[in-house]
C-alpha cells in the first residue's frame, strides 16, 4: 500500500545565536570537529561492514567454516559478540569517545548501514566501489539533539539548541515553504525527521527532513496525461483532447546564453581587475554570474514543472507519462550543446517530486 506521507528536504542557514565573537567562533570549531570525526567515523564504518559482509571470502584454505554475521549468543552460527548494527557503533563510539556526541554517530552507524544493505549486492558483484567521504560531508544527527524549536518575535527566527549550542535561522526572503514547515513542527502538524548539518566557508547550514501528508486531490488513475520533454518545448503535456505546450526553447535558452556570455567576458576580464584579497576578490564577478545561471535554471524548472502538475490536477489525470524520454536523452547525449544547457535530469526529477506529493503515479517510457 502506496505511503500517505512524503519526505521533504529543505536548507535553512543557521546563526550560532551567542553574543560574542570568541564564542561564536569556538562553537563553529566544535561544529568543524564534529564534522571532521563523522568523517572519519564514516570511513570506519563501511570498512568494517565491507568486511563483514565478505569474510567467507576470507576463509581460502579452511573447509566446513560456518559463518553467520549474527550474535553468538543468539544463533550457534554467528560469530559476533554483538548485533550486526550494534558492532560498527562500538568501533566509531570507543574510537571517538568525548569528541562528538554519541547521538551523531548513531545516526550515522544506522544511515551507512540502511545504505551499505541496499547497495550489497553491487559489492557482491563487483559493479560497485565503497563509498569515499569527503572531509566536507554533513553529518546527521536525530530530533532528540533539537531542544527547544520555537519562534522569537523579537529576533525574527526559528531558534532552537543543538547539543546545547544556540541557533537561530536566517531564512532571508523566503519564496517557499520553510516558515510554514517549521511552524507545523512547533504545532505538532509535521513531523521532523533525522537532519543534517552542512558546513561551508565559514557558514552553517541545516538540512532538516520533514515529513508531510501528500496532496490530496480528485484524481483519477484512467485519466493518462502523457507528457513529452523536447528541444523545441521544455513540456508538451496532452489529456485527451486538451493539449498545453509549457515554455518554448528561445524562453529557456536565451536568458541562459546572455549568462553564459556575460560570464565569459568576466572571465577574460578578470585578468585586469584589482586583486587586493587574491583570487577572490578578482573572480567575484565571475562567482556571481555562476550562481545567476544556477539560480535561473532552478527557477525555471521549477515554474514548468509546477504548471505540468497543476494541468494534471486541473483535468483529474492520476497517472503521468513521459514518453521516449531514453532516446532523447540518448540524443542529448551526443550534442555537447544540448547536453550542456537542457537540463533533462533536474527537470525530470522536480516532476517526480512534485508528481509524488500530489499523488499522481509517474511512468517514465
Amino acid at each position: 500500500m502506496e505511503k500517505p506521507t512524503l519526505k521533504l528536504t529543505r536548507k535553512i542557514q543557521l546563526v550560532v545565536d551567542l553574543p560574542t565573537q570568541e564564542e561564536r567562533k569556538e562553537a563553529l570549531d566544535k561544529l568543524y570537529q564534529w564534522q571532521n570525526r563523522c568523517f572519519r567515523a564514516a570511513n570506519l564504518i563501511v570498512s568494517h561492514l565491507y568486511v563483514q559482509e565478505m569474510i567467507r571470502e576470507f576463509f581460502y584454505l579452511s573447509e566446513g567454516i560456518k559463518v553467520k554475521l549474527a550474535d553468538e549468543k543468539k544463533d550457534s552460527d554467528g560469530i559476533l559478540l554483538r548485533s550486526r548494527i550494534n558492532t560498527t557503533y562500538r568501533v566509531v563510539s570507543n574510537r571517538f569517545k568525548g569528541e562528538i556526541p554519541t547521538n551523531i554517530l548513531s545516526s550515522l552507524n544506522n544511515t551507512l548501514l540502511a545504505s551499505f544493505k541496499k547497495d550489497s549486492p553491487k559489492y557482491w558483484k563487483g559493479e560497485q566501489a565503497l563509498k569515499n567521504f569527503r572531509r566536507d560531508m554533513a553529518f546527521p544527527f536525530s530530533l532528540e539533539g533539537i531542544s527547544g524549536l520555537s519562534y522569537n518575535a523579537e529576533k525574527r527566527a526559528f531558534c532552537f539548541r543543538l547539543f546545547q549550542i544556540p541557533f537561530r535561522t536566517y531564512l532571508g526572503k523566503d519564496h517557499t515553504d520553510k516558515k510554514r514547515l517549521l511552524e507545523q513542527v512547533i504545532h505538532g502538524e509535521t513531523k521532523l525527521c533525522t537532519s543534517h548539518i552542512k558546513l561551508r566557508d565559514g557558514k552553517i547550514f541545516w538540512l532538516p527532513i520533514f515529513e508531510i501528508e501528500k496532496e490530496r486531490h480528485i484524481l483519477r488513475p484512467e485519466v493518462v496525461a502523457e507528457a513529452s520533454l523536447s528541444l523545441e518545448y521544455p513540456i508538451v503535456v496532452k489529456i485527451g483532447k486538451a493539449r498545453l505546450s509549457i515554455g518554448t526553447k528561445e524562453e529557456f535558452l536565451y536568458r541562459r546564453l546572455a549568462i553564459q556570455a556575460a560570464l565569459k567576458r568576466a572571465q577574460i576580464g578578470a585578468t585586469y581587475s584589482k586583486s587586493g584579497k587574491g583570487a577572490k576578490r578578482k573572480l567575484k564577478a565571475v562567482d556571481k554570474l555562476r550562481k545567476s545561471e544556477s539560480s535561473y535554471v532552478y527557477h525555471r524548472l521549477h515554474v514548468y514543472s509546477r504548471r505540468l502538475i497543476d494541468f494534471c490536477i486541473e483535468h483529474g489525470a492520476g497517472t503521468l507519462i513521459l514518453l521516449n524520454q531514453e532516446d532523447k536523452i540518448g540524443i542529448a547525449k551526443e550534442e555537447a550543446f544540448v547536453l550542456r544547457n537542457w537540463s533533462y535530469y533536474e527537470l525530470m526529477t522536480k516532476i517526480k517530486y512534485k508528481a509524488e506529493k500530489a499523488g499522481i503515479e509517474l511512468i517514465i517510457d
